[in-house]
């Protein structure tokens, strides 16, 4: 079974939407998307530096824009993606693009959401100094506790001895003054504040308001939720989900339980890939996992693909 996973914030870089501009129709499409969302999804994607695109109400548009443009590369129709992929998921913002890969979300739908989230999101960061940093390394059982010993919230849980940490400033410095035993390394992450903790309580309450004007359709593929790793049927449920989802910790290590009870066999990661296909190469041995970096990577992933189609066929035979 082939999983498709988009990427969450902090994958991007400066510039990494500059070869998929070669694509025929790609530049058209996000600029249509850019005069939709008012945001130069072109610009930030290709001349904007580091410090730019950390923006969270830049980064998050981007995020999604880039795993929907590299994703029709591979799945032209809704109907080849509900047909060749067996489940899809996003961590964190990359969830708004796996729902609208599963079709509970038009694409300009979804896009417009991203943007108010992410400029919902920034605000509520501004509130307080806060930030997020990743453990490397560790017993969950000996990094959870210190981590609720310094105030902070396990805000992305995403197997493979990786847990993010998430809080003030003051209490993200403590961690780094005091690993938890175990640990190998803490890195801070290039986010611009404390996401998926009780810091963004505010932007669900702006979300709240704005998913009420969309009409969710239920998914054509299953859908792997952040919440705690179910496939959801409903898409009133995963609209529900991902609003609430903002302030509450990402369970990427029950999506990846979920992808193995399925059977899955095959990860691709879409544009800006690698994140997702690191933790898959460390928490699922056997799983062939392919990242879309750039344009480079689609003959190989065409190549898997392909693999599945044949096989689809002869198990229908």
């Amino acid at each position: 079974m082939l999983v498709l996973v988009a990427p969450g914030q902090g994958a991007q870089t400066p510039g990494f939407l500059n070869p998929w501009l070669d694509l025929p129709g790609v530049e058209d499409r996000l600029r249509e998307w850019s005069a939709a969302i008012d945001l130069d999804l072109v610009h930030y994607g290709t001349n904007a530096d580091a410090d730019e695109i950390r923006d969270t109400a830049v980064a998050q548009p981007l995020l999604v824009a880039s795993a929907l443009v590299s994703a029709r590369q591979l799945f032209p129709t809704a109907e080849d993606f509900a047909r060749l992929v067996g489940a899809t998921a996003g961590h964190s913002v990359g969830e708004l693009a796996a729902a609208a890969l599963a079709g509970v979300l038009p694409e300009q739908a979804a896009l417009e959401l991203v943007r108010k989230r992410g400029l919902a999101m920034a605000d509520a960061a501004a509130v307080t100094e806060t930030g997020m940093s990743a453990l490397l390394g560790g017993d969950a059982d000996v990094v959870l506790p210190h981590l609720e010993k310094l105030g902070l919230t396990p805000a992305n849980v995403n197997g493979a001895g990786q847990i993010v940490a998430a809080g003030t400033a003051e209490q993200l410095a403590a961690l780094a003054e005091d690993k938890p035993e175990g640990t190998r390394r803490v890195v801070a992450l290039k986010v611009a504040g404390a996401f998926h903790t009780e810091h963004m309580a505010p932007a669900v309450e702006v979300l709240e308001s704005a998913v009420r004007e969309l009409s969710p359709a239920d998914p054509h593929t299953r859908y792997v939720s952040n919440k705690d790793g179910a496939v959801v049927a409903s898409g009133t449920e995963v609209v529900r989900r991902l609003v609430g989802q903002v302030a509450n910790p990402v369970r990427w290590d029950l999506c990846m339980d979920t992808f193995k009870e399925l059977g899955v066999t095959a990860i691709i990661e879409l544009a800006p890939g690698g994140t997702l296909v690191g933790i898959a190469k460390r928490a699922l041995p056997g799983v062939r996992t392919l990242a879309l970096k750039t344009p480079a990577d689609l003959d190989a992933a065409r190549e898997l693909i392909a693999e599945y189609a044949t096989a689809a066929a002869t198990t229908a035979e």
